[in-house]
């Protein structure tokens, strides 16, 4: 080889390791900021109790309490729908079954505060009393047993194809087939759908408000906002974080054993079980009931209050809408842009430290609204001085950012390393690559991350609730203000926006069911 043609190649070759470097600073970076609200709240916490200034505050036991029973109930209510439609709408076969399993996605559309404020409605018109910790554990566990159902379909569909034939060979039927092959090895992946959903019970804010439920996020506001106590607001915060944390731990080690499990089993579609008669009557009502209920409810309020409509319908109607959509496209964007280039960083980088960052980045949609805000209100002050709308943007990109990043990482597994090396050995820089095949491989990642980030950020209500600027509502906060004032009128076309906006996030999971269907 020439001297020439070695001069070429070692300049490419330092061209490229400076890129890589590059890449490295950015996500460095960029993991700085993301953490950084939350290392800040953790000193803020440990500094105040070393010097005895952090306390609960007079309602804070019962508020921990209000959410342990609400996280416990729920689970044990969210973690039986969720597994009993999983398996029926995986190992069954009934009329209508395809259906039920796609329709499972929609009370994901249906944010709890949206549940709890129309059920509160609905009862006070036909002198029902809707109030308290068991209206709370029901909301709350029919708004996120999909969490479960997601995990757990999966894991009947595809895990123990040979034991399950084993059952039927001996005549054993689908029940007992369930509880003793089927539920041991999809347990890991029903305690990973538990955990996701317990992150959100306790991250619920409008929800435990309007049933006057005790919680650590109506806790934080209140003894930030009304009671102007900070110390009791970072106490609080301070436990939502180990909860959350030991949350984020179970789930992890799940996932691992999770993994474990499918590598020891087939891979084939598992047998079904034809069901009749009465068996089939009953497989429908136990799975339409969930999704009949948690978008039924909102659809029949509208229609009894529609009457009322008009009232929702002003000038500015159109600039919470206008608001709330800039506010969502934005944030999107700022998660998905961050999402690739920690995902390409990790690709280009696989090492230990940098999949630690990677994972940590993520970890924000764990914690729960309020805490974040919490974290956050520290920037206005000195020496910072940072605006509002931006501490909400900041708020939203590091809350959501594990919405858009996880499709965005599983996407980039999917790519052939080859081709990197390939386009790396012409010359090729990360950026030259990310642009000319990532960014055309991961449009459909993408465009579903931003789908999904977007309505999150509309439907989010703690974080825009506290950290929103002065006279700067959105719809969601405009919904909670009108449900606690009994202006429900008022709230019905806002609600219905929202509800159409969760529908297309929700539409947009439907291909994470679409295997095999016989």
């Amino acid at each position: 080889m020439s001297t020439k043609t070695t001069t070429v190649l070692n300049f490419s070759t330092q061209k490229l390791l400076e890129g890589r470097v590059l890449l490295n600073v950015i996500a460095i970076l960029l993991s700085f900021f993301i953490l950084w609200p939350l290392f800040g709240l953790l000193y803020e916490g440990i500094n105040g109790v070393t010097k005895g200034v952090v306390h609960l505050g007079a309602n804070g036991i019962s508020q921990i309490k209000g959410t342990f029973v609400l996280v416990l109930f729920t689970s044990i209510l969210g973690g039986i729908l969720g597994t009993t439609n999983g398996w029926l709408l995986a190992n069954c076969r009934f009329k209508g079954r395809k259906t039920l399993r796609l329709a499972q996605l929609l009370p994901l559309a249906t944010p709890a505060y949206l549940l709890s404020a129309t059920l509160i409605d609905l009862g006070s018109i036909f002198s029902i009393r809707i109030h308290g910790m068991q209206w709370g554990v029901l909301v709350m566990a029919l708004t996120t047993y999909p969490y479960v159902f997601l995990l757990s379909t999966e894991s009947f569909s595809k895990a123990g194809n040979s034991q399950l034939e084993a059952c039927r060979s001996l005549g054993i039927g689908p029940w007992k087939s369930f509880a003793k092959v089927s539920l041991p090895i999809a347990m890991p992946a029903i305690g990973t759908g538990l955990a996701l959903a317990g992150m959100e019970v306790i991250n619920e804010l409008g929800a435990v408000e309007l049933l006057n439920i005790p919680s650590i996020s109506a806790g934080i506001v209140e003894s930030w906002i009304s009671e102007g106590n900070p110390a009791g607001a970072i106490a609080l915060a301070l436990i939502a974080l180990i909860i959350v944390l030991v949350l984020v731990a179970y789930e992890k080690a799940l996932r691992r054993k999770s993994r474990r499990w499918s590598e020891g089993i087939s891979g084939a579609e598992s047998p079904a079980w034809e069901l009749k008669g009465i068996k089939i009557v009953l497989a429908q009502i136990i799975t339409l009931f969930p999704p009949l209920f948690t978008l039924g409810i909102p659809l029949v309020w509208a229609i009894v209050n529609i009457d009322q409509i008009h009232h929702g319908l002003s000038i500015e109607l159109f600039a919470l809408t206008a608001r709330s959509l800039g506010l969502g496209i934005i944030a999107s964007s700022l998660a998905m842009v961050i999402a690739v280039l920690l995902g390409i960083a990790k690709r280009w980088n696989p090492s230990t430290w940098m999949k630690s960052i990677s994972f940590l980045s993520g970890i924000g949609y764990a914690i729960p609204g309020a805490v974040l805000a919490l974290a956050l209100l520290s920037f206005r002050g000195e020496p910072w001085n940072i605006a509002p709308f931006f501490l909400l943007l900041w708020g939203y990109s590091n809350r959501f950012l594990a919405v858009g990043k996880g499709g965005i990482d599983s996407a980039f597994e999917r790519i052939n390393p080859n081709i990197d090396e390939a386009a790396s050995s012409l010359g090729s820089r990360w950026r030259e690559i990310l642009r000319k095949i990532h960014l055309p491989l991961l449009k459909g990642p993408i465009t579903v991350g931003f789908l999904l980030v977007f309505v999150d950020t509309l439907k989010e209500l703690p974080l825009t609730f506290v950290l929103r600027p002065f006279n700067f509502d959105t719809l969601s906060v405009r919904i909670f203000q009108y449900a606690g004032d009994e202006r429900m009128g008022e709230s019905i076309i806002p609600s219905l926006i929202i509800l159409s906006l969760g529908l297309i996030a929700s539409i947009s999971l439907i291909p994470s069911l679409d295997y095999n269907d016989n």
